[in-house]
């Protein structure tokens, strides 16, 4: 059996953990300007993919 590829877009974009799977959040890339510095702080943190998207990540990522 040949090795499986990973995709490359998935690999760049999230992180297995023991947690689950991280992932940057969105809205941080322009319009900062309106943005709260609380809110703009907050949106650095990486957040986790919900449970049921972790299977499809998996199926993306089969050696991460």
């Amino acid at each position: 059996m040949p090795k499986i590829k990973s995709n490359r877009g998935a690999a760049k974009r999230f992180k297995i953990t023991a947690g689950g799977v991280k992932r940057k959040q969105s809205h941080m890339r322009h319009i900062l300007t309106k943005k709260s510095s609380k809110r703009k702080r907050q949106l650095g943190s990486p957040a986790f993919v919900h449970e049921r998207d972790v299977p499809s990540i998996h199926i993306m990522l089969p050696y991460a």
